[in-house]
């Protein structure tokens, strides 16, 4: 039988341990046992977190999953799927809510902003932020989602949005879902078309944006601008 959390100590409890040191110190197993509250038998609330991020891989990964999915996960059911699902929406709002509050004049903070909601995504997304002229995002825009290694988009689906919002200009987004975020033939050739359609039409296209996920083979990101490429 595993250890309860009300067996641990309390320097090893995760509500006490958030008290006292803060949300950040926790493990994901560990802030996912603060909204499950309780285990189950034979597995305490951290073992249930710990059991549900090895099946899914990260934690990003089981924020894709939907409710009807999250409750048929055994030690969730339907009200703890709802709580969980709810703190991951909530994060991907305070991550848009920033968005609008930073200037995106960095690809580090465009990743920042884009990551939570995007690298664990099952399928390529290819999404705008359209700015001020302080590149504060006015408005989100997903264009298209695509399959497992592509979008399908033309140029005027994403400069029609930033026409018909006035934006200033605006950064393009993808993911790739393999978590390499090296730019394929495709993505190089659909960023030289945009690039051209934005410079006839006098709107300023700041950055292609590719997200993947951190590895010691890979950097976490790949920015057209930052590469000189744009």
């Amino acid at each position: 039988m595993n250890t309860r959390i009300n067996d641990l100590p309390d320097t090893l409890r995760p509500r006490e341990r958030m008290a006292r040191e803060g949300a950040s110190a926790l493990s994901d197993a560990e802030l996912i046992a603060i909204f499950l509250r309780v285990g189950v038998k034979g597995e305490s609330a951290i073992d249930v977190g710990r059991r549900l991020l090895a099946t899914h891989g990260s934690l990003g990964a089981l924020g894709q999953l939907d409710i009807s999915q999250l409750s048929a996960e055994h030690g969730l059911g339907l009200a703890k799927a709802a709580q969980l699902a709810a703190a991951v929406e909530l994060g991907s709002r305070v991550a848009k809510e920033r968005g609008r509050r930073t200037p995106l004049d960095s690809p580090q903070i465009v990743y920042d902003i884009f990551a939570p909601q995007m690298r664990h995504l099952p399928c390529e997304s290819l999404r705008l932020a359209l700015l001020d002229t302080r590149l504060r995002a006015t408005r989100f825009v997903t264009v298209s989602e695509g399959t497992v290694n592509e979008t399908i988009a033309h140029p005027r689906d994403i400069l029609h949005p930033t026409v018909l919002h006035r934006a200033h200009g605006f950064v393009l987004v993808h993911n790739h879902p393999s978590g390499d975020p090296s730019p394929s033939r495709a993505d190089r050739e659909l960023t030289r078309r945009i690039a051209e359609a934005s410079t006839l039409l006098q709107i300023n296209f700041l950055d292609h944006l590719i997200v993947g996920r951190p590895s010691p083979h890979h950097e976490a990101y790949f920015s057209f601008q930052e590469s000189g490429l744009l």
